[in-house]
């Protein structure tokens, strides 16, 4: 399962490029307001910084606009992925975009049969909201193991982005799951590796190390 970083700011995405575990980016126009950039500057220098694709949503609400909206996003850099919501306009820009060989993202997903849309739709990616299924009384793992049992049986190239994580639970469901991609904020992502076991070990090693008065140099 790939790791993508939810954010549109830099310095988040500087920080979380160092470690070499991040695969791609998504933002959202709430993520992109953070920034306070333009729009098509900002999407410009994020894909110049990430070797992934990197997801940007268009703003327009009816199909015509959402495609023409797509393709000048798509001109911004080879690695830009189209962020499409999953109403019957943006499926059927979706399809529109796809036929022009752009990438799709199609979000606001939340349940199996809008995924199923979006995957007959042709969509390079389908995100699912994890935490804001649970939040409404859903659950959100169930319905992405919905999906991956569905998109196994169609034989679709549509992959899944798990989003709207919250928690490391929700990273490590969704890679059980069978989810192609997780999107999580910066304060997810390094909670991945952080366990305060390893914390205490490590003071231990650290203070034997000092202790016996050992050096590797």
């Amino acid at each position: 399962m790939k790791l993508f970083l939810d954010t549109a700011l830099i310095e988040d995405v500087d920080a979380a490029l160092a470690t070499g575990l991040v695969e791609g980016l998504t933002t959202n126009p709430s993520l992109m307001a953070k920034s306070g950039q333009p729009m098509m500057a900002q999407v410009a220098a994020l894909a110049a910084r990430v070797p992934g694709p990197v997801s940007a949503e268009v703003g327009a609400l009816n199909t015509e606009g959402m495609i023409a909206e797509g393709k000048a996003l798509a001109a911004i850099a080879r690695n830009v992925v189209v962020k499409l919501p999953l109403t019957e306009a943006g499926l059927q820009a979706c399809q529109a975009l796809r036929y022009a060989d752009i990438k799709t993202n199609v979000t606001l997903c939340f349940s199996a049969a809008q995924a199923l849309c979006a995957a007959k739709a042709r969509a390079t990616y389908v995100s699912p909201f994890l935490g804001r299924v649970d939040d409404n009384g859903g659950d959100g793992l169930q319905m992405l193991r919905e999906i991956r049992t569905i998109f196994d049986r169609m034989d679709t190239s549509t992959q899944i982005l798990a989003a709207s994580v919250r928690t490391v639970d929700h990273v490590v469901g969704a890679a059980v799951a069978g989810a192609d991609c997780v999107t999580l904020p910066p304060n997810i992502f390094h909670a991945l590796y952080q366990h305060p076991l390893t914390d205490k070990g490590l003071a231990a090693f650290t203070a034997d190390w000092e202790k016996a008065g050992l050096s590797i140099l």
